[in-house]
């Protein structure tokens, strides 16, 4: 008999994160992330999310190729409202000029992540997803191209209010996803 982690579908994902912090209802300050868009490879992803399960997920199709050492991400949604390129090699330290003084540091920073709220098919309603690990830990990536629709979009960010800092990659990591409660604005 298989175990039951056998049974999941395997699916490639990408999420837009965005860092913020809030003060809940008790009036203790949150961290986590706002996710504005999600994309899948599973159409069963995008015909449930949002309704039988957090988040409104975009269909999309995907090109990884991965290594020890390299990974390559390139992800371009069916609606061609979003687009993603990713390569790189593992690295022994993060780029120099990072806002992070260490890997430990910036390891902390996206662990405190692990919460995110996503856009809804309601105005001013948010899903809550938490990826709960058991066993984080991250590798440096050095990048050798990147690209966001998301973020190389002039409209939503103006040119210099936003640069590429640096990539963590996370592989063969334990994990489960948890429904959270929803945020109203």
């Amino acid at each position: 008999m298989a175990p039951n982690n056998a049974m999941v579908r395997m699916s490639e994902n990408a999420a837009h994160r965005i860092a913020v912090e809030w003060t809940d209802a008790a009036g203790q300050r949150c961290e986590g992330v706002y996710i504005p868009r999600r994309d899948t490879s599973s159409l069963l992803n995008t015909w449930l999310g949002g309704r039988l399960f957090p988040g409104v997920h975009h269909h999309a199709r995907f090109a990884v190729r991965e290594t020890s050492d390299e990974l390559s991400v390139d992800m371009q949604s069916d609606d061609g409202d979003a687009r993603v390129a990713v390569h790189g090699r593992v690295a022994a330290s993060l780029p120099a000029g990072s806002v992070f003084g260490s890997l430990a540091e910036a390891s902390r920073f996206f662990e405190r992540g692990s919460l995110g709220y996503s856009k809804t098919m309601r105005d001013g309603e948010y899903d809550g997803l938490e990826l709960k690990t058991f066993g984080w830990r991250v590798e440096p990536l050095e990048v050798t191209e990147i690209a966001s629709s998301y973020f190389d979009d002039g409209a939503r960010f103006p040119a210099g209010s936003v640069r590429f800092d640096c990539a963590l990659v996370m592989r063969n990591v334990d994990h489960e996803w948890l429904g959270r409660a929803s945020l109203v604005a």
